[in-house]
């Protein structure tokens, strides 16, 4: 039969063990090494205390066949402490989204811009930038009537017809224009990296977000999105205390490409990432952004944040 070679330790438990029986000084050293951290007197280092992170989910994956008013409340009943809502332009609906919300005792913790990706800030096109501004200052203002925070927003896309240096000045003179806004409402402009072929690095990411010398543009790091090019806990730590808002999801590499799969079933370092953010004391919320699904899915997930990015057991 195959036998795997025992490991150092093992190796030396099992000589210490066998000259018990000629040597009762290594005996004793036999036994030393082989008792408990609890017989011997050393107690166990203790497990470090969970990350103060608030735990959210998009409201777009909670059923969409519910009312605004049952889906906030399925958020909180299967643990989820705040929600990150997409842009309303329509003013009725966005006041039916808040008092669905103050309803469930959930926060709105954030906003999901939706214009970014149709109308990038980087488009040469002063109507397709327009656009995207307006999407912007409606998304400004959604948080402000929701008592949120942060607005999400892609800055740029590199394409054949927009260069890397292009984006970058154009995205930076068109998010300045959106300062002011964002100061008067105190509402966080939150830079995300995604496979937009732009901030393909934590320290480009980072010197681009210095450039704007101000408090209402800071990063939204998305964990997943960088398992492509880089390693999440790395960018955490680089990113620092620029970090205002996080995304949470997880993917799995093919022979053939990716798929993305539920937290904790894909390539994603868990317990580095968890680390990473205990090191930069980062204390804000962390929005799960997967597929849609029903309550017993949505508590499982629930439960794999607690476990996998908050350390509670």
């Amino acid at each position: 039969m195959f036998m795997e070679n025992p490991s150092r330790r093992e190796f030396l438990k099992s000589s210490l063990t066998v000259a018990c029986s000629t040597s009762l000084g290594v005996c004793g050293a036999a036994e030393l090494l082989t008792a408990s951290p609890a017989s011997s007197g050393v107690a166990p280092a203790p497990s470090p205390a969970p990350l103060p992170i608030k735990k959210g989910v998009l409201l777009d994956m909670l059923p969409a066949k519910l009312s605004y008013a049952d889906r906030m409340k399925m958020a909180r009943d299967v643990g989820f402490e705040v929600v990150q809502a997409p842009t309303t332009p329509d003013e009725h609906e966005a006041e039916e989204i808040r008092k669905a919300a103050d309803g469930a005792s959930v926060r709105i913790d954030s906003v999901m811009n939706m214009d970014h990706w149709q109308y990038p800030l980087s488009s040469s096109d002063p109507a397709v930038v327009e656009k995207s501004l307006a999407g912007m200052r409606t998304s400004l203002q959604n948080a402000k009537l929701w008592g949120s925070d942060a607005v999400l927003l892609v800055p740029a896309v590199v394409n054949p017809q927009t260069s890397y240096r292009d984006a970058w000045s154009r995205s930076q003179k068109e998010i300045r224009k959106l300062l002011r806004l964002a100061e008067e409402l105190k509402i966080v402009i939150a830079i995300e990296e995604v496979w937009n072929k732009f901030l393909l690095s934590p320290l480009e990411m980072s010197a681009y977000i210095k450039e704007f010398q101000s408090p209402w543009i800071q990063a939204w790091f998305d964990v997943g999105n960088v398992l492509l090019y880089g390693y999440p806990q790395d960018w955490i730590r680089t990113l620092g205390k620029s970090i205002a808002k996080v995304h949470l999801k997880d993917f799995k590499r093919r022979e053939n490409g990716y798929e993305w799969v539920n937290l904790g079933d894909g390539d994603v370092d868990w317990e580095a990432v968890r680390e990473a953010f205990r090191q930069i004391g980062y204390a804000g919320s962390a929005i799960t952004e997967l597929k849609v699904g029903d309550e017993a899915y949505l508590r499982d997930v629930s439960r794999r944040v607690d476990r996998l990015v908050l350390g509670r057991t």
